[in-house]
């Protein structure tokens, strides 16, 4: 039977020339688990059992490091994945001695689904991408790679977290009246939210009902262009796990991980650095610097005094990044042990660069995400035409439409999960 690894490279190379299902056939013997999850990514869990676990109950760190109790044996000791509790964390995949787990990959699933889509295919590119598929690829040269694969596009993701920004800097403005009141962010780390929502759930009223620039960056494709199909491409599994939550699958259709796209790269013979230019700089600073510990409490913190530079409660950020430290930050929040007034939590150590699937250190990819920021021709959304000019093409008059929660970037889980 062929090893995992095998099974998917081959499969891989077979539908990129367009010989898949001749491939299928031919194989034998194989494992139809395994084939299924390659095929059928969605039919399963954003974490993979490649064969059976031969550990002892003891020794199964997988189990005891996750935070979500989302990985535990069966009756018959079978090791078993809680879909609806998995936040995609990645520790049980870290943890595994026996190297069994794995996490989703749905580049072949994308691949047939390019194929035979009718509409366009855009690629929704996370703004931790800077230098990791070396340091000569540009956006520009990025975005013509995609269409080298059959995307029609690729839009950065970081102008969307632009618009989150501004409405998470007006939630604070509308909501923050006294000393006493907080806020936690909503519209960045999946796991954070995971944390809030399914463990500490009393924190969930102040949290903003804002989605992710993710979740915003497809819905805005998709009001659009109604039949587009929409890819994200990023970091982390989480977003895996965050693409498939019920009130939010209307936006994504697909997410690949940087290593899912630097396989690609690899099979086609598609080196980024070379390809021609194709430049379109649309997002601002405080967009850019979302891929790193600390980028969304700076972008909120800036854009707030940009909006109400009078304000009389200026606003106190506060920051952890890896389960353990959100873990700490929250129960010092609980117990009143801290005197912040907006709270940013990532599940990843130095934030998005610090992802399970980079290609880089996440010190390198900080230092990247702020020099491209740095970059940047507008400092705030606020100041940004283009944030404004998309508002308008999707209906908003204003910019205090955005607190409208029945708008594409809002989320209702303040109302519907906290009960």
């Amino acid at each position: 039977m062929k090893r995992f690894d095998d099974l998917y490279k081959e499969l891989l190379k077979a539908t990129i020339e367009n010989r898949d299902e001749e491939y299928i056939k031919s194989l034998d013997p194989y494992d139809a688990h395994q084939l299924d999850c390659l095929l059928n990514p969605k039919k399963h869990p954003v974490v993979w059992h490649t064969s059976e676990c031969d550990c002892d109950d003891e020794d199964r760190r997988c189990v005891k490091v996750c935070s979500f109790h989302a990985i535990h044996p069966d009756e018959g000791g079978k090791l078993q994945i809680d879909e609806e509790a998995c936040a995609g964390c990645s520790y049980c995949i870290q943890e595994c001695r026996s190297q069994k787990l794995t996490s989703s990959k749905d580049v072949i699933a994308v691949l047939r689904a390019i194929r035979s889509h009718k509409g366009l295919v855009y690629a929704l590119i996370a703004p931790a991408f800077l230098g990791q598929f070396s340091k000569e690829v540009t956006p520009g040269k990025l975005r013509t790679a995609f269409k080298k694969i059959g995307f029609d596009g690729m839009l950065e993701v970081a102008l969307f977290a632009d618009i989150l920004t501004l409405k998470e800097a007006l939630e604070f403005d509308k909501n923050i009246k006294t000393e006493k009141d907080f806020q936690l962010t909503s519209c960045c780390c999946p796991v954070w939210i995971s944390l809030i929502k399914n463990i500490y759930r009393e924190l969930v009223p102040h949290v903003p009902p804002s989605v992710s620039p993710m979740i915003a960056s497809g819905r805005t494709v998709k009001t659009l262009h109604p039949d587009a199909l929409t890819v994200f491409i990023g970091p982390c599994l989480a977003k895996k796990a965050e693409a498939r939550d019920k009130d939010i699958a209307d936006a994504i259709d697909y997410v690949l991980t940087f290593q899912e796209v630097q396989d690609l790269f690899n099979i086609m013979n598609i080196d980024p650095s070379q390809m021609e230019e194709s430049e379109k700089d649309h997002s601002s600073r405080a967009g850019r610097i979302y891929a790193h510990t600390g980028g969304v409490s700076e972008a909120v913190k800036i854009t707030l005094e940009r909006i109400n530079p009078d304000r009389h409660i200026k606003i106190r950020t506060l920051k952890a990044d890896g389960v353990k430290a959100c873990r700490e930050l929250i129960k010092d929040i609980l117990a009143g042990n801290t005197t912040a007034n907006f709270y940013e939590g990532m599940g990843c150590e130095g934030g998005c660069v610090g992802g399970p699937r980079v290609l880089i250190p996440h010190e390198e990819g900080k230092k990247n995400v702020e020099e491209y920021g740095k970059q940047a021709t507008y400092p705030t959304p606020i100041d940004n035409p283009y944030v404004i000019e998309l508002l308008k093409r999707l209906g908003y008059e204003t910019v205090e439409s955005l607190l409208d929660e029945s708008d594409i970037f809002s989320r209702k889980f303040v109302k519907s999960d906290a009960n």
